[in-house]
């Protein structure tokens, strides 16, 4: 091949448009242009498989390698959310400012049918603990309104495994639900006698699949509905589907956010307890262990107590006849298990709260009692209870799990930084509820990375482990920006995108600091309106444009 025709074909390989051939004039330039052709993904790429190739012919473990592939992948990401240099606020997000919840009702949002005009009585047996059966009954709205039908406040679960009898009204303020969701959907106490009497049959008893879509309810619910008057849904956790269109998603957020309302002794014990930790210390940090025996069941994972372990934990898992056989190293490696409470508090000190820091634990009866909570008491002497805050005044509740789940709920919505140990109901819920109200502080541990973490933390010193810990808990810290990325993937009850919206600032950038920026709260939809989003972010100013994207040395 002549000169000439190799000098065509590579700058052919090159996709060099023709208009922009005669730039290249000299071969040195055309060298200069396949150099820079070379992806430096590729390179980024190449050295990982390299690192992997390292580690498995050395016997290294993989944390190294997330770690390094952690800073190589989403540098790009987080130099979007600010300058890369500055340090993240452990107790604030400093960018939840530009965000607010939002669910009012659209202006083609109809009034409910009255009660007699209405297709019949949706009764709903919910299923689970407190915040399970928090999701049902804020689904059992949701369907109501999509059946047009009258809901009969929903009847809580007394049998499952916590064996709370404790009903709607204890848990409650059922005026408040009934009332606040009047402009949405009919809600009654119960069925009339005389609509009762009048039935040649009682209500029709179903169970529907989980993540039902609205077609189905109507296909399959509404013609028995129409034929029997009232139909009750058992088992109601989880069977609406997690996409449903705007208005139907703001009347979730409307129902959790708004119309569910503890019953005024649940919410005073809630908040006294919170002014107690307020007069301890100007903010604090809510800590939901869930480090149960239930809990530990039925996540099949093993925590080094041998023998005595696997029996007890066993036998409890029993209780779910339907769970398959785990393994539980693979469950760990997936990120499945929950962090022992020593764990927890390792990677709260690595994040970079101090010791001093005042600590509220939320949590049930802990798997192994003393004994397990003493590493992270020593982590962190500044420990707290319901149990040592409420003294006499918890005598009453404690026969209820579901009313000490409230208040427990109280106090970490309450908190300045609440952190998860598994996602669960009541951390997806708290989650996306802080998210709704503020954007305030939500750390959930990235367990598939820090695991293999923790089991190599004694190779390496405490500066190198708090390093690697930080990095990966980036996108794990309750920022405003995660719920662009996770929003429609994971549970709406998590991210709740469509109730959250952006403020949109007029300001002068160059003339103006933070202080006197003025705002007007526009909803902007994080699915249908993106493009506007990234738009009106580039006329903000510097410093509120610079959501801090790393965490502190």
């Amino acid at each position: 091949m002549g000169e000439g025709k190799a000098r065509k074909w590579k700058l052919q390989s090159l996709r060099i448009p023709p208009s922009k051939l005669a730039i290249l004039a000299t071969e040195k330039q055309l060298q200069r242009l396949q150099r820079k052709a070379i992806s430096r993904y590729f390179l980024c790429g190449s050295m990982l498989f390299a690192l992997a190739l390292i580690s498995l012919f050395t016997g290294h473990v993989t944390s190294d390698i997330e770690w390094y592939s952690q800073r190589l992948v989403k540098r790009a990401f987080y130099s979007k959310l600010g300058s890369g240099q500055e340090k993240i606020d452990i107790w604030k997000s400093q960018s939840s400012k530009l965000y607010y919840g939002c669910s009012d009702r659209g202006p083609r949002f109809l009034r409910p049918a009255r009660e007699r005009l209405s297709n019949g009585y949706l009764l709903i047996a919910t299923s689970g603990g407190l915040n399970q059966q928090r999701t049902g009954i804020t689904d059992a709205v949701v369907v109501a309104r999509i059946l047009n039908a009258t809901l009969v406040v929903p009847e809580l679960d007394h049998h499952s495994f916590w064996k709370d009898n404790s009903d709607f009204l204890n848990i409650f303020d059922v005026d408040w639900f009934i009332s606040s969701l009047s402009k949405d959907v009919t809600v009654v106490k119960r069925i009339p006698d005389k609509v009762m009497r009048s039935m040649e049959k009682p209500p029709y008893t179903m169970r529907v699949p989980r993540k039902s879509t609205p077609e189905f309810y109507i296909d399959q619910v509404l013609p028995i509905l129409l034929r029997r008057r009232a139909v009750q849904l058992t088992k109601f956790d989880y069977r609406l589907t997690n996409r449903l269109d705007d208005e139907l998603q703001k009347l979730r957020c409307r129902v959790n956010y708004h119309a569910l309302r503890f019953t005024k002794p649940i919410w005073d014990l809630g908040h006294k307890i919170v002014k107690r930790m307020r007069r301890m210390s100007s903010r604090f940090i809510a800590v939901h262990l869930r480090f149960e025996p239930d809990m530990l069941a039925f996540s099949g994972c093993y925590y080094g107590g041998g023998d005595k372990e696997r029996s007890e934990l066993g036998a409890i898992r029993k209780r779910w006849a339907t769970l398959p056989d785990l393994s539980p190293e693979g469950e760990r490696k997936r990120g499945k298990c929950p962090l022992t409470p020593h764990e927890v508090g390792l990677m709260l000190k690595a994040i970079g709260f101090g010791n001093d820091s005042y600590l509220y634990i939320a949590s049930g009866e802990i798997y192994g009692g003393e004994e397990t909570l003493k590493p992270l008491k020593n982590l962190f002497p500044n420990f707290y209870t319901k149990e040592m805050l409420a003294n006499e005044d918890l005598k009453p509740f404690l026969p209820f799990s579901s009313r000490l789940a409230a208040i427990d709920y109280i106090v970490c919505d309450e908190s300045d930084v609440f952190v998860t140990n598994n996602n669960g109901n009541m951390a997806k819920i708290l989650a996306g509820r802080r998210r709704y109200m503020g954007h305030k502080r939500t750390i959930r541990p990235n367990a598939r990375k820090l695991s293999s973490l923790f089991l190599t933390r004694h190779e390496m010193d405490w500066k190198t482990f708090a390093k690697k810990v930080k990095s990966c808990q980036r996108g794990f810290m309750g920022e405003p920006e995660e719920m662009t990325i996770r929003a429609g993937r994971d549970e709406f009850y998590e991210f709740p995108s469509t109730c959250i919206c952006r403020k949109r600032y007029r300001a002068n950038c160059q003339n103006s600091n933070n202080t006197d920026m003025l705002h007007r709260p526009v909803a902007v939809e994080p699915e249908s309106n993106r493009e506007n989003d990234e738009v009106s972010s580039t006329n903000m100013c510097n410093a509120s444009q610079a959501a801090e994207s790393q965490l502190p040395d």
